[in-house]
Order: C-alpha cells, then sequence, then structure tokens
C-alpha cells in the first residue's frame, strides 16, 4: 500500500485531526460499544517492571500461534499456563475482545483490520515495550506502525507478517498464474476462500488487475460502483464454492480429503500439507497478494498482565520468532531471528523473506479497515460495516 500510509494510516490520521471517533468507529467496523468517546486516548501511566506470573494465560489467536514447541518451554519458565482460543476472523477477534476481553483474555494477535477497533473500542491497553528488549531488533517497519501505535504510544508489540497465497494441489491443477482460478467454473465446486469480509478485498485486487476502467486503486477503498462491481465478481463466484473455511484446520481437512483442489490461504496450510504428503503448492499470482501484519495486543481487563507481558517478551525473541515463523510460514519481526531461522530449517530465511527488503514489505496490500473516508478530501468509499453486510448477501 505507498503501501504503508495507505494502509493503516488513514484510520490514525482521522484521529489526530480531530475527527469524531463515531466516524472511525463506524468507518472500522465499530468496535465495542465503548468507542464513542472522541479524540485519541490520553497518555497512560505505564508499568515499569514485570511482575510475578500469576500461573495463567488467555490467548485469543490465529490458528497456529501457540503451537507447544514454544509454548510449553514458556510454560516450565515461566509457570504461566498457555489456553488457547483460536478465532477465524479479525471480527471474531474484535468480538471476543469486547468489552476489554471480559475478564477472560489477556492478549489477542490481532491484525491490521481489528488493531483500531480494539484500540478505539477500548478493549486493549497501552504496553511499555522497554519491557520487551527484543522490541529494538524489529525491523523498523514494525517497531512504531500506526496500526498499533498512536502519538507516540504503543497498543502492543508487532509479531509477525505475511502473504496471502493461492493453494493448489498440483496433481490436479496446472501451476496458475492469476487468480482468475478461483473465479473460474473450471474447478466448479472444488474451490475454497475464507469466511470473511475482508476477502472482498482479494477479489478487488483481482478487478483492479483485470478491469482497468473500474479505477481501483487500492483494494481497500471502494467507491460504491467499485464495490458493486467486486460483489457482483463474489456472488457469481458463489456457486463454484465447496465452503467458505473459517479455520485453517478446515482448509486442511478439505485438501486432504480431496474435496477441494484450489483455494485461497495463508503459508501455513501449505506448511501443515507438505509436511503430511498432500501434493500442494502456494504462489503469489500475478496480481499480487493481500496480506497480515500482526500484533499481540494486552487486553484492558487482562486477569493475567504479568503472565502477557512475560509472554510478549518470550515470543520477541529471535528463537521463538524463528520457530514460529518457519511453522507457520510467514516472517519475524526481529531481524535477528534471520540466523535463527537458518539453525533451524537451512535456507527458511531466504525462504520466508525475513532478509528482504523494505520494498518487499511495502508490495503486499496489507489489511486495514475500510473507511467511507477515501483519503482524497471525499467521503464516497464504502465503510467497512457494508462490508461486512455485502459478505453475508454474498455466502446467501
Amino acid at each position: 500500500m505507498t503501501r504503508r500510509r495507505g494502509r493503516f494510516t488513514r484510520c490514525v490520521g482521522l484521529v489526530a485531526l480531530g475527527t469524531v471517533l463515531a466516524l472511525v468507529a463506524s468507518g472500522c467496523g465499530g468496535g465495542s460499544s465503548s468507542s464513542s468517546t472522541a479524540g485519541a486516548p490520553a497518555k497512560p501511566k505505564l508499568p515499569t517492571s514485570i511482575g510475578p506470573g500469576e500461573g495463567q494465560l488467555n490467548l485469543v489467536a490465529w490458528e497456529g500461534y501457540a503451537q507447544p514447541d514454544w509454548a510449553k518451554p514458556f510454560q516450565q519458565q515461566t509457570g504461566c499456563k498457555v489456553s488457547a482460543k483460536y478465532a477465524g476472523s479479525s471480527d471474531e477477534m474484535v468480538a471476543l475482545m469486547r468489552d476489554g476481553g471480559s475478564g477472560q483474555y489477556d492478549l489477542v494477535s490481532a491484525s491490521g483490520d481489528a488493531d483500531l477497533r480494539l484500540i478505539f473500542g477500548k478493549d486493549v491497553q497501552p504496553v511499555n515495550v522497554d519491557l520487551i528488549p527484543s522490541w529494538k531488533d524489529f525491523i523498523p517497519q514494525l517497531q512504531s506502525p500506526p496500526f498499533n501505535t498512536i502519538n507516540g504510544v504503543h497498543y502492543g508489540v508487532s509479531y509477525e507478517w505475511g502473504p496471502n497465497v493461492l493453494l493448489y494441489n498440483h496433481q490436479k491443477v496446472s501451476a496458475p498464474q492469476s487468480w482468475e482460478v478461483i473465479y473460474s467454473p473450471q474447478y466448479k465446486g472444488q474451490i475454497t476462500v475464507p469466511d470473511n469480509p475482508i476477502q472482498i478485498a482479494d477479489a478487488a485486487l483481482y478487478l483492479s488487475k483485470k478491469d482497468a476502467s473500474l479505477g481501483i486503486s487500492d483494494p481497500y477503498e471502494l467507491t460504491q460502483p467499485q464495490f458493486d462491481a467486486v460483489v457482483n465478481l463474489l456472488k457469481q463466484q458463489r456457486p463454484l464454492i465447496k465452503k467458505y473455511w473459517a479455520l485453517a484446520s478446515q482448509e486442511i481437512t478439505m485438501f486432504k480429503n480431496g474435496d477441494v483442489v484450489v483455494g485461497a490461504a495463508w503459508p501455513y496450510q501449505t506448511n501443515t500439507l507438505q509436511a503430511d504428503g498432500v501434493k500442494v503448492t502456494d504462489s503469489i499470482p500475478s496480481e499480487g497478494a493481500t496480506g497480515w501484519a500482526d500484533t499481540w495486543m494486552l487486553a484492558a481487563k487482562a486477569p493475567h498482565p504479568n503472565c502477557a507481558y512475560q509472554w510478549m517478551k518470550y515470543v520477541s525473541t529471535p528463537t521463538v520468532q524463528a520457530q514460529q515463523a518457519i511453522y507457520f510460514g510467514e516472517t519475524p519481526a526481529n531481524t535477528k531471528a534471520c540466523a535463527e531461522m537458518d539453525k533451524q530449517a537451512k535456507g527458511s530465511c531466504d525462504q520466508y523473506h525475513a532478509n528482504a527488503p523494505a520494498s518487499y514489505f511495502d508490495s503486499i496490500k496489507f489489511w486495514k479497515t475500510p473507511l467511507a473516508d477515501c483519503g482524497n478530501g471525499k467521503s464516497d468509499c464504502v465503510a467497512y460495516t457494508q462490508w461486512q453486510q455485502a459478505w453475508q448477501e454474498i455466502k446467501g
């Protein structure tokens, strides 16, 4: 998205300019009901040290983000027992974290289309990055990114990032060069895509290349005619879909069983399926890809804040960042994880772009929450609430 600017600063800019927060809430998809207070959050008083662990840590996370390989050593080191609730979409994460996590959840591994909703919904609280020693080793783009840092206040610790990929069974599908394959009747009934309103952006990215007359420059900033064209494409796709997947494990099962042969996925699914001997390959088609940049965010009513800080400190280290990156097939925030990745799996640093130039990061159309404000002095873009409504209509 100047992709970093286009990716997340639009919403932050609204706040910086003093725009009424109700606009931010509606444009950002609406966090909890507490998001009606205008203005940016006040400068907080932060903890200056991490106290003794409370013996428990409750996470809301993407599937594969709390694997035993690194969760068990953490438990042994800290005495904090890890319990994870896996969410299938950013909307689900926002719902689970409503009312500050309801005194149940401590941390959420939120992506860019959820961060600002959580911040301005007052569902997450500021964190002291000085208590996370590895933070200083993060790539510059993820030390204080505008999707989790506002007016110098950090509302989380960046984690890992990567692209959404095209996954296919290479024994049944010839290497596709375009996202067109998931909109084509050639594989009717054997296609799967995420059950997530942000999937509209993937279709918009495809149409931006296929039909230049639409004038789509940012898949998250769509005027009504552009949005209508994208929704129409997705409605045409609906009869081709075997199933919309909510959890990565659902897509993995479908590919294992031969129910589907092509779909939109994360590298995590590719790695898991290949490890199980399933004949799959993934690629980034010619139109490019959307992607995610995740943040561990601390619930406003976290019942185990010390264990939460211990987790953020632990998973930011090069060793754990490397483990997570290799397992999930994503890229670590910590620059020192590259060498660790090659120790754990030779060539993985290069494979997952941990040593890539900034231009690679900037080439991915990272998730952000669609706003009515288009950033051009107009407010004629379709806001996220309409994306949610349209997605339900698309699925039928």
